[in-house]
């Protein structure tokens, strides 16, 4: 049964920290800016930029952000200890608004096998952090680990404490996927009716993906378990099989407003630019059959479907695939596209450069591009911006040319050209394939020693003239990095990724990984 009135639900977006755990996923400080601004931009109501004592990198990446989001909260998570909290509180101290979210383990398992410690003393820490983190601010979010395997008697003992310590949100973490839509719900709704204080406290739920219900729990913990807080992530990124996706539960909420009846606050049709945007920065390609943000999510095959289309688009269409931005403008720019229209097309896809300086630069790429490929696509042109905006990042390596010889029955031949902390050095190498022989003539000279987990090649367009999109993933010493490159050279778009790759292992940041 829907809901007599339309309520706000909050959007928390975690794709900056629980998405950044995906094996790879690891986003250096400069990218999770350009996120959370489009996540801004799209109007989340909470950002959790990060986890402010995992790295002097997430600290400054945390404080980054707090200083440039205005609209949206941004928070930090933190382990319920007065060390982590005082540095969350540190690092969001620059935000206009901002929110410390603690949390501890509540189930049996994780207890015993993880933390060690007794129920009565993870009762007694739960409060001791709620308690350390109103020192800082009014806005306090609490979080049992697991709760979802959890005990239902020490759930109620810890939760009621926590807000009587001054939580204002409490968010029910369905940690490992393991919970089912109805019995998710109902637990939710059974905690709720039984702790006294609970109206005093937004609930929140955080679902993984597991068992591919964790949009379906989500929206069960809303409808049947009171949740106002939904937390989520751009593309369902995260780890293992991911978080609940934001696009799927927001476009769930307003197709379907008949039944939920919720209003959420978010921009729709800036999805698909932030879609792109986390999807190119991780690395982590988009399925063509994904709901809202996939290729073919609005793509017609069936003679049946498309003749319904065309008679009356709400046959087989129930959303429009501009209200979620793709883009309904067919205009392709080309080498003769002057600086005002290629502005403009920025503004179109929700692109903000922020500075004059950023949008010539953008341009001169977009004109060299031009040259070499005669149609521009807005993919391109997400690709090209994305590119420029790392070139302003601090890099040791840089790719300058590349040039390689392959014949049948020949083994091929590649030489590199790169710079290192700004010196150009010359190298060469030969290997099975002309992608392998440039990454034989690079490791000649960088001797990385870094073991090369995937390789992948996505055109970002359509045509033989497509720009390939490539990633390679490379592992050292238990780190894991993606590097992305893009060009109509598929040879010359993999030196670019590889030597991306090898710049995010330059950081020796470790990270503290805790899962919600």
């Amino acid at each position: 049964m829907a809901a007599n009135s339309a309520e706000k639900l909050i959007i928390f977006d975690t794709t900056l920290r629980d998405g950044e755990q995906s094996p790879g996923a690891s986003m250096t400080k400069d990218e999770k800016i350009r996120i959370a601004k489009q996540l801004e931009r799209m109007r989340v109501d909470v950002i959790e930029a990060g986890f402010a004592a995992a790295s002097q990198g997430d600290f400054e990446s945390i404080k980054a952000i707090a200083g440039v989001v205005k609209d949206s909260i941004v928070c930090s998570l933190s382990r319920a200890n007065d060390r982590d909290i005082a540095r969350a509180a540190e690092a969001l101290a620059a935000a206009e608004r901002f929110r410390i979210h603690t949390f501890i383990a509540t189930s049996p398992l994780h207890m015993e096998k993880k933390l060690r410690m007794t129920p009565d003393q993870v009762f007694e820490q739960a409060k001791q952090a709620v308690r350390f983190a109103r020192k800082f601010t009014d806005d306090v979010e609490f979080s049992p680990e697991d709760a979802s395997r959890s005990d239902m008697d020490f759930l109620c003992r810890i939760l009621e404490a926590v807000i009587a310590e001054g939580a204002t949100t409490i968010n029910f973490a369905d940690t490992v996927g393991y919970g089912v839509p109805e019995l998710y719900g109902n637990m939710l709704k059974n905690v709720r009716e039984r702790i006294p204080n609970s109206d005093k406290a937004i609930w929140s739920v955080h679902c993984h993906n597991d068992l591919g219900m964790a949009v379906a729990n989500s929206l069960a913990g809303v409808m049947i378990g009171g949740a106002r807080q939904i937390e989520c992530t751009i593309n369902g990124l995260g780890e293992r099989a991911g978080n609940t996706a934001l696009e799927e539960v927001v476009m769930a909420l307003r197709t379907r407003k008949d039944y939920f009846n919720f209003e959420v606050g978010i921009d729709a049709t800036q999805i698909i630019s932030a879609s792109r945007l986390v999807s190119q920065i991780t690395g982590f390609a988009v399925q063509p059959n994904k709901a809202i943000v996939g290729a073919n999510a609005f793509a017609h095959a069936s003679g049946i479907h498309q003749d319904g289309v065309l008679k009356a688009r709400d046959t087989y269409e129930i959303m429009r695939a501009e209200d979620v931005g793709w883009s309904a403008n067919k205009i392709i720019l080309g080498k003769l596209s002057g600086r005002n229209a290629f502005k403009q097309r920025l503004d179109d896809l929700g692109i903000a450069l922020d500075s004059e300086a950023e949008v010539n630069a953008a341009f001169a790429r977009f004109k060299e591009l031009a040259d070499r490929k005669s149609d521009i696509f807005d993919e391109d042109i997400i690709s090209l911006v994305s590119d420029e905006q790392q070139s302003h990042e601090k890099e040791c390596y840089r790719f300058v040319s590349l040039s390689q010889h392959s014949e049948t029955g020949e083994q091929p031949v590649a030489q590199v050209v790169f710079s290192i902390e700004g010196e150009e050095a010359s190298c060469e190498g030969q290997g099975n394939g002309p992608v392998d022989a440039t990454v034989n003539a690079i490791e000649s000279i960088t001797h990385s020693g870094a073991e090369l987990l995937l390789f992948s090649v996505n055109a970002i367009t359509t045509g033989t003239q497509a720009q390939g999109e490539v990633t390679m993933r490379l592992s050292k010493a238990g780190r894991i990095v993606n590097g992305i490159g893009a060009d109509p050279d598929i040879v010359v778009a993999s030196a670019k990724a590889y030597l991306s790759a090898l710049n995010k292992l330059q950081s020796k940041s470790e990270k503290l990984n805790p899962q919600l």
